[in-house]
């Protein structure tokens, strides 16, 4: 029966209520743990030196546009993937800018792009120069 009492005697420990936990609620701790630990320096800080913003990036130079040319009765295609000069040069042989439909291609959506009446006039003034 001493050697049971002994055992007891060496498992006894005093426990303390942790309460300092980050909002997971406490814990029981022994007391040794919450004593505090003793205190040591600091580790040195590192400050990052200052960085030099990159230079931006100059905007790439546009590519040319390219043209379609489709007339509206027939639907045959006069230009299609023209340059602005070959765009004109097939308006020059229909007889108004109603009988067309002109359209650019856009890269941004990778499909024509229906020009507006205003930007076929445009087109159809200059045909003629």
């Amino acid at each position: 029966m001493c050697a049971a009492l002994h055992w007891m005697v060496e498992m006894a420990k005093n426990w303390v209520l942790e309460t300092h936990t980050k909002g997971t609620g406490a814990n029981i701790v022994p007391l040794d743990r919450e004593q505090d630990p003793p205190a040591r320096e600091p580790d040195p800080v590192f400050v990052h030196p200052p960085t030099r913003p990159k230079p931006p990036k100059p905007p790439e130079p546009r590519k040319p546009r390219r043209f379609k040319v489709v007339d509206v009765t027939t639907r045959e295609v006069l230009a299609e993937d023209a340059s602005a000069r070959e765009a004109l040069t097939a308006l020059r042989d229909v007889r108004s800018v109603t009988d067309v439909a002109v359209s650019t291609w856009s890269d941004k959506h990778g499909r024509y792009r229906l020009l507006t009446n205003g930007e076929q006039k445009t087109l159809w003034e200059m045909r003629n120069r």
